[in-house]
């Protein structure tokens, strides 16, 4: 009898188990390069921030901040590598897997939480105002 799923038909790939360990690396290493892309932003901004120097406004609260997600981001990047390493399919290593997942995830969070406050201290003037400043000044 004709079989409706030959190899190369899309419902053959939909019938088969998905790798989970395959998965996971791949969620993995999608993670560690957004986290390597907001590193680079943090690393710029506290160049900036230390060019200003000392006498800008909220000087210490930035570097203090910036210096917090930066740490926290390689941390999150180690436990990423630890992560994508362990084999999901072996069910004596899924609890581990599970509690580095969750610390992972509870990380991100705080780095995104301290990112927001990077971007609040940093905001600069910006239209209405930023014009308005700059006349008085002159």
């Amino acid at each position: 009898m004709f079989s409706l799923l030959q190899p190369g038909s899309p419902n053959l790939r939909r019938s088969q188990p998905i790798n989970l360990n395959h998965y996971a690396t791949k969620k993995s290493v999608a993670e560690s390069m957004l986290d390597v892309a907001l590193f680079m932003s943090n690393a710029m901004r506290l160049k900036a921030v230390l060019e200003q120097g000392p006498s800008s406004h909220y000087y210490t609260t930035l570097v203090t901040l910036i210096s917090i997600s930066l740490l926290l981001q390689v941390v999150i990047g180690i436990l990423l590598v630890v992560i994508a390493q362990l084999n999901l399919n072996e069910v004596e290593k899924q609890w581990q897997l599970n509690q580095l997942n969750n610390t992972a995830t509870t990380l991100v969070f705080i780095t995104v939480v301290v990112n927001v406050f990077i971007t609040a201290f940093g905001a600069h003037k910006t239209g209405f105002l930023a014009a308005r400043t700059s006349r008085n000044l002159l």
